[in-house]
């Protein structure tokens, strides 16, 4: 199995324009399996929330209103209204509502800034919708997604493990 580290260690080589395209797909995929995703935003739809792993080799910036997403490389901080900075496994849970976003604040574990009213109608949209990023990758894999399943469903484990948060 790739270790977390060794994962994130082989993004640095990715080309920019390849790491947008996967980033893309994938918000994509999320949108197809969960249509009403940013409905609850309410006024915050068309504000821009920057995600940024402090261990990987790009950061996001996702515009609920266009349903996009723009992927840049690290160090270079997207504009937004409301950013969230910290490990990437720790974001993936969070979007994906297995972890409590509560503590890892408060832990320090996670950093938001910018509008933080924006970040609570986020979490909100995202509690609503049970999103399985695994199942989501996994499925731009065609006929070897489950295999793909398996293998990332353990990278995802072993990386909140490595972070030390329990999976809800």
């Amino acid at each position: 199995m790739l270790a977390p580290p060794s994962l994130m260690a082989t993004a640095r080589i990715v080309p920019l324009p390849i790491a947008a395209r996967i980033a893309d797909l994938l918000l994509q995929q999320v949108l197809r399996n969960h249509p009403k995703l940013f409905d609850r935003l309410g006024e915050y739809g068309n504000a821009r929330f920057a995600f940024v792993p402090t261990d990987f080799a790009f950061s996001f910036c996702i515009r609920p209103l266009d349903r996009s997403v723009r992927t840049v490389r690290k160090g270079n901080v997207p504009q937004a209204e409301a950013t969230i900075t910290g490990p990437l496994a720790l974001m993936l849970a969070l979007a994906e509502g297995r972890v409590d976003g509560d503590a890892l604040f408060f832990a320090r574990k996670l950093l938001i800034s910018g509008d933080m009213e924006a970040v609570l109608a986020l979490r909100n949209a995202l509690d609503d919708n049970e999103i399985d990023l695994v199942r989501s990758l996994s499925k731009l894999a065609g006929p070897m997604s489950h295999s793909a399943g398996k293998i990332l469903d353990a990278i995802r484990r072993g990386a909140l493990e490595v972070q030390g948060v329990q999976w809800n």
